[in-house]
């Protein structure tokens, strides 16, 4: 447990931290998901309807800090080439 008043701050920060992060990598999956099961049921509509928010979704949490940039544009040029490939 934190002994100073500051370190108690930061683990009270950490603790918030925590939770929004987790929010938004279990929604960057989800998003993901609905992608990839479009492409599975060979739903070309579907695919770029789910793509076109992920590619959103991605990009925001670039500007939020929890991807870098290289990171959402390699998974958004991923899903998109599964999704062309249809």
């Amino acid at each position: 447990m934190a002994n100073h008043k500051s370190a108690e701050k930061r683990a009270r920060q950490t603790i918030v931290k925590t939770e929004r992060n987790r929010f938004y990598k279990t929604r960057i999956k989800n998003v993901t998901k609905a992608v990839i099961t479009a492409i599975e049921a060979a739903d070309k509509d579907a695919a770029s309807t789910a793509m076109k928010t992920a590619n959103k979704y991605l990009h925001h949490c670039v500007s939020k800090g929890i991807l870098k940039k290289g990171t959402a544009a390699r998974k958004v040029s991923r899903l998109q080439t599964a999704v062309n490939a249809i």
